[in-house]
């Protein structure tokens, strides 16, 4: 069962704006602990770039943040991921992630390549 949807993705100048989306299945909706994005550069490990919490906290590591904003919409069970300012270093696939009673759950990745 696919839990986590998340089309999009695309080819962006740089300077230019992403948002990224991913839709949650209502099983694993509820009682979720974290709701995040990581990311996958060419030849790199999977990093973290940004998560949300419950009562809304966020967290950003300081390649992104300035840059890109994290949020949910529960009423349509999405995560978002706005990203500005783009990059050519901020190539690389994106993936959406959810941790549900101990349990894990990633997207299958949105490639997301930015042009110098």
């Amino acid at each position: 069962q696919v839990h986590l949807m998340e089309p999009g993705g695309g080819l962006v100048q740089a300077g230019g704006s992403l948002n990224l989306s991913c839709e949650v299945s209502e099983a694993i909706f509820e009682n979720t602990n974290i709701m995040a994005w990581y990311r996958q550069p060419p030849g790199k490990e999977r990093e973290l770039i940004a998560n949300i919490i419950s009562g809304g906290f966020t967290y950003y590591p300081n390649s992104v943040k300035g840059r890109f904003t994290i949020s949910r919409l529960d009423a349509r069970r999405t995560l978002f991921l706005q990203m500005n300012d783009l990059k050519p270093a901020d190539t690389a696939v994106y993936y959406c992630y959810v941790l549900n009673s101990g349990h894990h759950y990633w997207g299958r990745g949105a490639q997301v390549t930015v042009s110098g």
